[in-house]
C-alpha cells in the first residue's frame, strides 16, 4: 500500500498508523530499555571485553537507524485509500503472475515499499524491474521486465486484488 515516487510514500490509513506507532515505541519505551541495558552491562567491569554492553550498544545502533528511517519515510508520508479492486495491478496490491505463459509456474506477491516486507508473504517495489513491469497491467495482460543479465522477462497477470493485511 505505498509507492514511492519523488521522495512521497502514500500509505493507507491503518500502515501509517502502524508504522507512528512502531516509531512512538522505537522513540520512547525501547529507548529506555536500551539504556537499562547498556548501564546495567556499564556496571560488569571492563568495556573492551564486555559482550553484553557491545551487543546492546549494537542493539541500539539498529534502533536508532530504525527510528531514522522511520520519521524520514513519515515525513513524506502522504496517506491516501486502498486501491480499487478493478484488476488493475496498482501499489498495495497483492499480484499473481505466471512467468513465461506457463500457468503452472506462478508467483503471487505484494507490489509495495520494502516497508511492508514481511516472511509471511513476497514484496515487491514498484521500482523493481518485475514491479514497474506489472504495475498499471490488468488481469489476462502481458508484462515485460529486464532481468539482471539484461535479458527480458515476460509474466501474465493472473489475479490482481488489494491487500488486506
Amino acid at each position: 500500500m505505498t509507492q514511492t515516487s519523488d521522495n512521497v510514500t502514500w500509505l493507507t490509513q491503518e500502515a501509517y498508523d502502524q508504522l507512528k506507532a512502531e516509531l512512538e515505541y522505537l522513540s520512547g519505551p525501547a529507548r529506555t530499555e536500551i539504556a537499562v541495558k547498556i548501564a546495567a552491562a556499564r556496571e560488569e567491569g571492563d568495556l573492551r571485553e564486555n559482550g553484553g554492553y557491545h551487543a546492546a550498544k549494537e542493539e541500539q545502533g539498529k534502533m536508532e537507524l530504525r527510528v531514522r528511517q522511520l520519521t524520514q519515510l513519515l515525513e513524506h508520508a502522504k496517506v491516501g485509500e486502498t486501491p480499487a479492486a478493478d484488476g488493475v495491478v496498482a501499489p498495495g496490491m497483492l499480484v499473481t503472475i505466471a512467468f513465461d505463459g506457463d500457468e503452472d509456474d506462478t508467483l503471487e506477491f505484494l507490489l509495495a515499499s520494502r516497508e511492508y516486507a514481511s516472511t509471511e508473504i513476497e514484496t515487491y517495489s514498484p521500482q523493481s524491474p518485475l514491479g514497474s513491469g506489472v504495475n498499471g497491467k490488468k488481469i489476462g495482460e502481458d508484462a515485460e521486465y529486464e532481468l539482471p543479465n539484461g535479458r527480458k522477462a515476460s509474466v501474465k497477470i493472473l489475479a490482481a486484488t488489494p491487500y488486506t493485511g
